[in-house]
């Protein structure tokens, strides 16, 4: 057991991460487009000597533009931002948003005054849309996930398997170990001898997530496992593991059916040999 799951290890993949990982462009311009109008609006603030006239002009035709101020500064949802004024009292970000006199506090405490007045920026919209492409880092980890079911799905597509993705336990009312808890499967295999529950993710880095994933799938699939017409079945990679190695092992001695994009063809081979239930 020990040595296979040393060879388990050594099969880890460096990345899975295609082109389209590293940004999700659509989903950035999708961002900009939002709110493209206001920004086009506070345009008018670029190459100002006098920012407080501007803004105040620009207030009194139309307060809102001001709204979208906070992406100015790389934060999303303002509401929820908290800051330190100048008198030392802890304040959400929009209160800034909510006269010409905290407008140009915001603008001149956060640096955006010098921006303006020396035309670093000359467009709003670019200006954000790269932001965007910034803020978009932070949501990479979930498109890992994404490329672990894509190339999950490549697979089994190439090796003529049938399956269903994104499966709720709902759909199998006999496993009541699960309790009142709904759980999503990304995968679901039916043969002539059992069905497969399936769980897939990939770890490029260390962190705690990998450990919370292996202490979740350890309580999980003993409580399928009890059903004689179900397994439950783990597909992972990354080596963001070899930071979490013990707990991925003791995982190993839980769960029989642990797999990696290596030696994924192995449950392939299992499956067909049990005949693949496609009209299910």
């Amino acid at each position: 057991m020990a040595e296979q799951f040393k060879i388990f290890l050594s099969q880890l993949s460096e990345t899975n991460a295609t082109l389209d990982y590293f940004t999700d462009f659509e989903k950035v311009k999708g961002n900009v487009n939002k709110i493209a109008v206001k920004l086009n609006q506070l345009n008018y603030l670029i190459g100002k000597e006098n920012l407080k006239e501007a803004v105040i002009e620009l207030y009194e035709e139309n307060p809102k533009v001001f709204e979208v101020l906070d992406i100015l500064i790389a934060i999303r949802k303002s509401k929820n931002a908290k800051t330190i004024n100048n008198k030392g009292e802890i304040v959400l970000l929009d209160t800034y948003f909510t006269s010409p006199e905290l407008i140009l506090e915001y603008i001149e405490e956060t640096g955006l005054a010098d921006v303006f007045k020396s035309k670093d920026v000359t467009n709003l919209v670019d200006y954000v849309f790269g932001i965007e492409v910034g803020l978009d880092v932070n949501t990479r980890k979930n498109r890992g996930g994404d490329n672990m079911s894509k190339a999950v799905s490549l697979i089994f597509d190439n090796a003529g398997v049938f399956y269903k993705k994104e499966v709720y336990s709902t759909v199998f009312p006999e496993i009541i170990s699960l309790g009142a808890d709904v759980k999503r499967f990304d995968f679901v295999i039916k043969t002539k001898k059992k069905t497969y529950l399936i769980e897939t993710n990939y770890y490029n880095s260390n962190g705690s997530k990998p450990n919370e994933t292996a202490r979740s799938y350890s309580d999980i699939a003993p409580k399928i496992n009890q059903y004689k017409g179900f397994e439950f079945v783990w597909i992972t990679d990354g080596q963001g593991w070899l930071s979490a190695k013990n707990k991925l092992e003791e995982a190993s001695r839980i769960i029989p059916s642990l797999y990696n994009l290596t030696t994924l063809e192995d449950f392939i081979k299992k499956i067909q040999g049990e005949i693949i239930d496609d009209k299910w």
